[in-house]
């Protein structure tokens, strides 16, 4: 059974997903689809009883290290590349603009 898609069911899943197509793109998108579709019947014929399921083709491990609790960088050592700096902090300059500024 092959499925055939419209370009109006394109158009209304490109609405959803906010994009916007041109006329020559939606036929483009619509071919495109259909001819997934088709593959997907095709696939769906396949028997596949007695055929386990594969989540991952190539065999995968983790590698964790434990952790490990180290001393972190002095607040001198932190601050000593900085531009600037007020008491224990890194001063920037201000970002946002108070309406009462003038």
């Amino acid at each position: 059974m092959t499925k055939k898609i419209t370009e109006e069911q394109v158009a209304g899943v490109a609405h959803l997903a906010r994009l916007e197509l041109e006329p020559e793109e939606l036929a483009v998108y619509t071919e495109k689809l259909g001819g997934i579709l088709e593959y997907v019947d095709k696939l769906q014929e396949l028997d596949t009883e007695g055929i386990e399921a594969t989540f991952q083709v190539v065999p995968m491990s983790n590698v964790f290290r434990e952790d490990e609790s180290r001393p972190g960088l002095s607040v001198d050592e932190v601050l000593q590349n900085a531009p600037e700096r007020s008491g224990d902090y890194f001063k920037m300059p201000p970002i946002l603009e108070s309406e009462d500024a003038g």
